[in-house]
């Protein structure tokens, strides 16, 4: 798990998604109740194996001489409300942030988007003081679980934490900055788009759904069997 979660935090850095100490990856252990993740305030250029610090799901020091990652809690709350996820990642790559900033979610609008998430990218509703100035990681993780309360976290895969950037998720550390990189292109597409066409309608729901199911549902047929 050290070695994955290692490789993950470089490929942030190699795509792009982040600069200096920016962002960072998780994952777990879940039959040990262990989450290995970056130290805090680490550049990615001097991060080793040995660097990366291991807690239990409660943020208790396992392994390590280094501070875990600010952004420990909300992996943390991830992990409890969403079992089937076994890495995290959060970035602030720019046209994602872009809209997180902005308080949009992303709308779908073509078959790239749809391809890896069926549906819109959702926006967080804004923190409250009392949350800001009060276990304020641990409580954007549960502004999180709210905004995907109605939603499938194995189809929509990501949110934009308001103010703030994106988290995403998936069964590994290493697919989660796949789709860290998926999200950031398609956030970049769809503020393209809506340039060129401020009227755009989302992608009809039979063309996005064909396009998801075809991946990641039950009878998915792209690519090779494995």
């Amino acid at each position: 798990m050290r070695a994955d979660v290692f490789r993950a935090n470089l490929e942030i850095t190699r795509r792009g998604l982040a600069l200096f100490s920016f962002g960072n990856a998780s994952g777990i252990v879940r039959e040990l109740g262990l989450v290995v993740i970056k130290p805090s305030g680490f550049s990615y250029d001097r991060l080793t194996p040995t660097d990366l610090v291991v807690t239990d799901i409660d943020g208790q020091l396992v392994e390590g001489t280094l501070r875990p990652s600010t952004d420990l809690p909300t992996h943390l709350a991830l992990y409890q409300a969403f079992p089937g996820i076994g890495g995290v990642v959060h970035t602030h790559s720019r046209f994602a942030t872009v809209w997180a900033q902005a308080g949009l979610t992303i709308p779908c609008l073509g078959t790239t988007h749809a391809d890896y998430f069926r549906g819109p990218i959702p926006v967080t509703d804004p923190l409250e003081p009392a949350e800001i100035q009060s276990n304020y990681e641990w409580n954007t993780g549960q502004a999180i679980v709210r905004r995907m309360a109605d939603l499938d976290p194995t189809e929509v895969p990501a949110v934009l934490v308001a103010g703030h950037a994106p988290f995403c998720w998936a069964a590994s550390a290493g697919e989660a900055v796949e789709l860290a990189a998926v999200l950031e292109e398609v956030a970049r597409i769809a503020y393209h788009t809506i340039v060129v066409n401020p009227q755009v309608e989302p992608l009809p729901a039979a063309l996005r759904d064909k396009h998801f199911l075809r991946k990641h549902g039950a009878g998915a047929y792209y690519g090779q069997k494995r």
